[in-house]
């Protein structure tokens, strides 16, 4: 159940990563950056980061810190689940009781030879 929740939150952060990352302004101006707001930066108008450029390194930590625990969490649930195994007695080689054992045969040509 735990790891279905947690599943489900990265795969929702991983939706919201590539959101941001097709709505931030690329160098030339052809992405969807015009839908960002124009110039809303963190630390003023001529420098920092723009505000979705701050959120996407956010989700993107999210998304691989979240991607490492879960297999860390998976792996850890699939070994405890493994069945011990206990050593098992060898396998007798003894032919039932009511089978009787096989003749061998020589080759027809060579009767005279066995004798």
């Amino acid at each position: 159940m735990l790891v279905g929740l947690l599943t489900t939150l990265l795969v929702i952060d991983g939706l919201f990563l590539v959101l941001f990352i097709l709505i931030q302004k690329g160098k030339g101006n052809m992405g969807l950056g015009a839908l960002g707001g124009g110039v809303q930066t963190l630390f003023g108008g001529s420098g920092g980061q723009d505000i979705f450029q701050k959120i996407t390194w956010i989700l993107g930590g999210l998304f691989m810190l979240g991607s490492f625990g879960l297999s860390i969490l998976q792996s850890k649930i699939t070994t405890d689940y493994i069945p011990k195994t206990r050593p098992v007695a060898p396998i007798s080689r003894a032919l039932p009781q009511n089978q009787a054992a096989p003749v061998s045969q020589a080759p027809a040509g060579d009767t005279e030879s066995a004798q």
